[in-house]
């Protein structure tokens, strides 16, 4: 049993190698993307507010960006209240399923940039890399597929190396390099493999949400493209903002949705202080309806059942933002240990390989010889 689960640990992790990589890399880049963008790109992502400046009023905002870009329609809305950080709003080019972004001070109403794809800037790119491979839904299968084999290989090294807990810190450096590969690849596995498991299931659940929303969605292959606002005109976007801050104690929106599809309404998804240090920064939600501006739902993530709070978790788990800078960093160095295990079992497999070739022609040559 244990031969054959190392032989399929082995093939697992040579098939799934450059597609583990790749998120590898790329995860353990975008753990730091604000920070990154913000170096890159502070004209964008910055805002140098006092304590005491107020947001300009949502529909402004709103109205300055479409008149500035007047071939879309607004699908999204980042909104941010730190003083440091602009917002950003989600554009969707009429009669098309092209999405843009473009950055806003929201302390005095200017446009920071002009309208880009969602994979145009260095960071954006790495993020559609990350996540589809840059394949779109056939990118998103391929991702979900090495989701699995990260979560097999994670789950199959801890039981196949389940004994090198006892000499978990004992590395024989004066042992011949097969050796001393090997306890590498042990140690780090079996070291990281908890935290591996929890980025492939956070990750591969993502991938399949998206997989199947848009099988869902565009199951019939008609895309439905907006080409005007799918709201009531009459709708004030400050006045449900600030409506959905009485609607939940200590709610503060983060994201609004905009109804870019038709059986979509308002909805406002935030935060709220909570004892819960998983609960991410969209746990919360208020939906108005698009048509009349009334509201029809709220959920409080402290009154969630356990599914919602579980699925909720998954976005600080999976970026590892639970622990403020130190978590980061260790999510960020744990999301590179792929690549070490792959050099050093890429290195053990041919090792193997080249001494099972080497005893299969020593046989053959003392069979001829005898």
């Amino acid at each position: 049993m244990r031969k054959t689960l190392f032989k399929w640990h082995s093939y697992g992790a040579l098939v799934a190698m450059l597609p583990l990589l790749i998120i590898s890399i790329t995860g353990s880049i975008l753990v730091f993307k604000v920070e990154i963008d913000s170096l890159l790109r502070p004209a964008h992502m910055l805002v140098n507010a006092s304590d005491t400046s107020p947001r300009v009023n949502l529909d402004t905002l709103m109205a300055t960006t479409l008149k500035a870009n007047p071939s879309f329609e607004l699908g999204g809305w980042e909104l941010f209240d730190d003083k440091q950080r602009s917002d950003a709003a989600y554009l969707i080019k009429r009669g098309t399923e092209d999405w843009s972004k473009v950055y806003i001070n929201q302390y005095s109403g200017d446009l920071l940039s002009e309208p880009q794809s969602m994979d145009h800037y260095i960071t954006d790119w790495l993020l559609e890399l990350h996540y589809s491979f840059l394949l779109h839904t056939n990118g998103a299968i391929v991702g979900f597929v090495a989701a699995l084999m990260m979560l097999f290989l994670g789950i199959s090294g801890i039981i196949l190396y389940r004994r090198f807990w006892a000499k978990l810190f004992t590395l024989r450096f004066k042992a011949v390099r097969r050796i001393l590969f090997s306890d590498i690849h042990k140690f780090i596995g079996i070291l990281s493999s908890p935290i591996l498991i929890v980025m492939a299931i956070t990750g591969g659940y993502w991938n399949i949400a998206g997989i199947l929303h848009e099988v869902n969605e565009h199951a019939d292959g008609e895309h439905i493209y907006i080409t005007a606002p799918l709201h009531s005109p009459d709708i004030s976007f400050e006045a449900l903002r600030l409506q959905s801050s009485t609607e939940i104690e200590s709610y503060r929106a983060g994201y609004l949705a905009m109804p870019h599809e038709p059986d979509r309404q308002i909805s406002f998804y935030g935060e709220v202080d909570s004892n819960n240090p998983l609960n991410s920064e969209y746990a919360s939600m208020v939906k108005f309806d698009r048509a009349t501006g009334s509201l029809i739902s709220k959920q409080d993530i402290r009154e969630a059942g356990f599914l919602m709070v579980f699925l909720d978790s998954f976005r600080k788990l999976h970026f590892g933002y639970f622990g403020g800078l130190i978590s980061r960093i260790i999510w960020c160095i744990v999301g590179l240990m792929p690549v070490l295990l792959g050099f050093t079992g890429l290195y053990l497999y041919w090792t193997r390989r080249s001494l099972k070739q080497a005893s299969k022609r020593s046989r053959q040559l003392t069979a001829v010889s005898n």
